[in-house]
């Protein structure tokens, strides 16, 4: 039986970078896409925890713009095991009332890994208890310059009558995750601690937690101690603490 675990303060979002897993399967002269396999076993695991702690938001990076560049071999490996990920999972995202939805630029995902992932944001609409987000083919200078461009049309085009009408709610209104707020943790794996293009303007004030674990290695236990570890940090955005 499970220790039941009680925390003082919950982040509502958390976002992972979950790096490691080329690494983790090299190190065990494993081909690259076992190591991305076991990565899958991790997410359930980090998914089944959240329920139980009541995290509302998990969203997790998948697969970077940059990512595109790794040999074809790979990618249309990673392409194949997101394909069937969505479609194994969907029964359980349904029956736990999960909102899956996609962060990125999802027009260069292949057609029937695309056609799954907009099966399951569909199934799923209708729940708002818990959001799980998939960073797909996303970079975060690309999001950013892409706010920039529809924020200038505003302007151009009068919807926005002035530039001093121009704000962070304005510009964030434009941004992929415009429907969720900013994460409060952000936890990255595999020992590398930077930031990686991963949701650059959403994280000014988000707390970041770095462990040298690798990502299919990460269980229920680490992330208890990451959110032990927030549970000490004081979140104060730039004011004095009272």
């Amino acid at each position: 039986m499970k220790e039941k675990i009680v925390f003082d303060n919950l982040p509502r979002h958390i976002a992972i970078i979950m790096d490691g897993n080329g690494r983790w399967a090299e190190k065990r002269n494993l081909d690259r896409i076992e190591g991305h396999i076991k990565g899958i076993k991790a997410l359930r695991s980090v998914l089944k925890s959240s329920l139980e702690f009541g995290i509302k938001y998990l969203t997790v990076f998948a697969f970077s713009s940059e990512n595109w560049q790794r040999p074809k071999k790979e990618v249309d490996s990673l392409m194949h095991l997101l394909e069937q990920y969505i479609s194994a999972e969907l029964p359980m995202l349904i029956k736990n009332k999960i909102n899956f939805n996609v962060i990125g630029n999802i027009e260069k995902i292949p057609y029937s890994a695309k056609r799954n992932i907009l099966n399951a944001i569909d199934k799923t609409s209708g729940y708002s208890d818990i959001f799980l987000i998939l960073a797909l083919s996303y970079g975060s200078r690309e999001e950013i310059i892409n706010s920039a461009a529809k924020t200038a049309l505003d302007f151009k085009e009068g919807r926005i009558k002035n530039l001093n009408a121009i704000n962070e709610s304005v510009f964030s209104s434009h941004l992929y995750t415009n429907n969720m707020p900013d994460p409060d943790l952000l936890i990255r794996t595999g020992g590398e601690e930077r930031i990686s293009n991963f949701l650059l303007f959403q994280i000014a004030y988000t707390e970041l937690y770095f462990t040298k674990t690798m990502w299919p290695d990460f269980e229920r236990k680490n992330l208890i101690s990451a959110l032990k570890n927030y549970e000490k940090r004081i979140r104060r955005f730039g004011k004095i603490k009272v």
